[in-house]
């Protein structure tokens, strides 16, 4: 049983800070409590990142916190960790930015009660202006991007860094290739792993590499390439519904992607032929 609050005995307590605007103002009313108390956290945590110094090239504070790192917090499953993160990035909250090649998201915490963010939403810009484009909001992950423990060498690491030209140039073309706008919109749950299986195709068509490491054979980068460029919205459904129904435990999400991609467009057919094949013979 526990005790009754005495004097100022509450005041041993650390808290999360969650600004009352976002309960009182009606612009908010719409806003989970959940996305409302995980803005409250993240603003917990631009202390520490002021702390270790953590800004951009134009000063802004960034945070990591991966989603995992919400699921812990909170105590819910990935999915419901990601639509917390896209809820907040909805009203402005926040901004996410990918950096690609495994490395975590940048998380900017949006600062609602300056006067030039009200000023930009009586402009009718609203927060969304300073967002990222479409193309390149940023995700978080279900499974540890960069856990290796027993893994091989970074496939796409190198020691010429791909052009940004180029990089932009392969992310426009996976995005409309890959139909993501759609997959979306049908796959709304796996948003995180889509945007991750975009950042994976880039930076192994963009790598100055001339093998790759896939399913634990080097390949001609050339090769990966080819085949990656080839890849379409089916195939990727396809790859999400492997990793969905995987049960063993995938200690490498970056390889599993990269040998899943490479071999979609072989097993996809014989997935679905062999399927084929059972319900018919069923049926006879």
């Amino acid at each position: 049983m526990f005790d009754y609050f005495y004097g100022q005995s509450g005041e041993m307590f650390s808290y999360f800070r969650v600004p009352q605007i976002l309960f009182r103002d009606i612009k908010f009313k719409d806003l989970s409590t959940d996305a409302k108390t995980l803005y409250g956290i993240l603003l917990d945590r631009m202390g520490l990142s002021v702390k270790n110094g953590w800004l951009d090239e134009q000063g802004r504070v960034y945070i990591i916190f991966p989603v995992q790192e919400v699921m812990d917090a909170l105590g819910c499953a990935d999915n419901k960790a990601t639509k917390l993160f896209r809820e907040l990035e909805k009203f402005g909250l926040i901004e996410r930015k990918r950096r690609g090649l495994g490395k975590p998201n940048l998380i900017y915490v949006k600062n609602f009660a300056d006067p030039r963010f009200r000023n930009r939403e009586k402009n009718g810009s609203g927060a969304a202006d300073s967002a990222q484009p479409e193309a390149a909001k940023s995700r978080g992950n279900k499974t540890e991007w960069n856990k290796t423990e027993g893994s091989e060498p970074d496939p796409f690491s190198s020691d010429a860094e791909s052009e940004p030209d180029e990089r932009t140039r392969l992310e426009a073309y996976f995005m409309q290739s890959l139909e993501v706008d759609l997959l979306l919109r049908v796959c709304p749950d796996e948003e995180d792993t889509i945007y991750q299986i975009v950042d994976l195709l880039v930076d192994t068509c963009s790598t100055k590499r001339k093998l790759l490491r896939v399913a634990g054979d080097d390949k001609p980068a050339e090769v990966v390439r080819s085949r990656f460029m080839k890849l379409n919205a089916d195939h990727i459904r396809f790859v999400l519904k492997c990793l969905a129904e995987s049960t063993a435990p995938v200690r490498n999400m970056k390889q599993y992607l990269l040998a899943a991609l490479y071999n979609a467009p072989t097993t996809m057919q014989l997935y679905y032929q062999n399927q084929t094949n059972h319900d018919l013979s069923n049926r006879g």
